[in-house]
């Protein structure tokens, strides 16, 4: 239809088939140089507390910083997916396009999703790698003891009450990175504690 529409008898207008550029091939045009910071971790551990205090900071340092925040992005992306493994692994590899697709082109994508397993997490690792794209994992590494004890969500209670079943952790499975970019025990410090060591990480390696 639109490219009906975009002819007319008096004034033919011709179409061509164009074939484009692949995205990843596209220049950044920001000056800025992206990438992607992956904070994982058990439910509560703190990492999506940790990613919006690191946003801030790298904000007003004048970046490009989008928090990729789990929930909305299972609201709004992957609504079609449950917790099974298999639809886990998917909604960490779509998390990891987007983020890619957003680090490729100068934005600090900062992404504090669990990401329970290791093969999931070394996927997005391999696509950033493919692309060029600068990389981060960070495990949030506060105890189970803890976070039960945050419970920011009321997940564990709701678990311990047989309310629901899966829960990352207790009887889930949650494959700790064996060999992180970095290893916060956020029990043992601030908020503002925590994002400087990423901050930190992220400066001595060109990133900000």
């Amino acid at each position: 239809m639109a490219a009906e529409a975009a002819q007319t008898t008096d004034n033919p207008v011709p179409v061509t088939n164009h074939v484009p550029v692949k995205n990843q091939e596209n220049p950044v045009t920001t000056g800025a140089t992206g990438a992607t910071v992956w904070l994982t971790g058990l439910p509560s551990a703190g990492k999506t507390t940790i990613a919006y205090e690191l946003a801030s900071r790298l904000r007003e340092d004048g970046h490009l910083v989008e928090v990729l925040d789990g929930d909305e992005i299972r609201e709004f992306l992957t609504a079609d997916l449950g917790f099974s493994r298999a639809d886990r692994h998917t909604n960490v590899q779509r998390i990891g396009f987007l983020a890619d697709l957003l680090a490729r082109n100068g934005v600090k994508a900062l992404v504090p999703v669990i990401a329970p397993y290791a093969d999931s997490r070394e996927g997005v690792r391999k696509r950033h790698a493919a692309s060029g794209a600068a990389y981060v994992e960070v495990h949030v590494a506060t105890p189970v003891e803890v976070c039960s004890v945050r419970d920011v969500k009321g997940l564990y209670a709701k678990q311990a009450a047989g309310e629901i079943s899966g829960l990352t952790g207790v009887d889930d499975p949650y494959e700790a990175p064996e060999t992180p970019d970095l290893r916060i025990e956020s029990q043992d410090q601030t908020v503002s504690e925590s994002a400087a060591l990423v901050h930190k990480l992220l400066t001595e390696r060109g990133l900000a």
